[in-house]
């Protein structure tokens, strides 16, 4: 059960900010899913620096997302990205 928890976290539905629904399309989504299809992306449209695979060479839409237009290692990328998921507005009002 316990297991069951820790899981249900990464597997609950969130809200995509405009600007990331740009890349992945319209949520709610899992965040498994939002990651699933933003590296979707970043493979199809080359967005890896070629000598450090760990970075990700933002392109417009990645620029709003990442707040910057600089290379963003991999790491940093689930941060930035997790600004612009929310919780769905019909759970989050009580």
């Amino acid at each position: 059960m316990a297991q069951e928890r820790k899981n249900s976290a990464l597997m609950k539905p969130v809200d995509i900010s405009e600007e990331l629904a740009a890349i992945i399309g319209k949520g709610p989504m899992p965040r498994t899913e939002v990651t699933k299809k933003l590296w979707a992306y970043i493979k199809k449209n080359n967005r890896q620096d070629p000598k450090n695979k760990r970075n990700i060479i933002p392109d417009d839409k990645l620029k709003k997302v990442f707040g910057t237009d600089k290379a963003v290692n991999m790491f940093e990328m689930t941060k930035l990205v997790s600004k612009h998921l929310s919780e769905p507005t019909a759970r989050a009002s009580k």
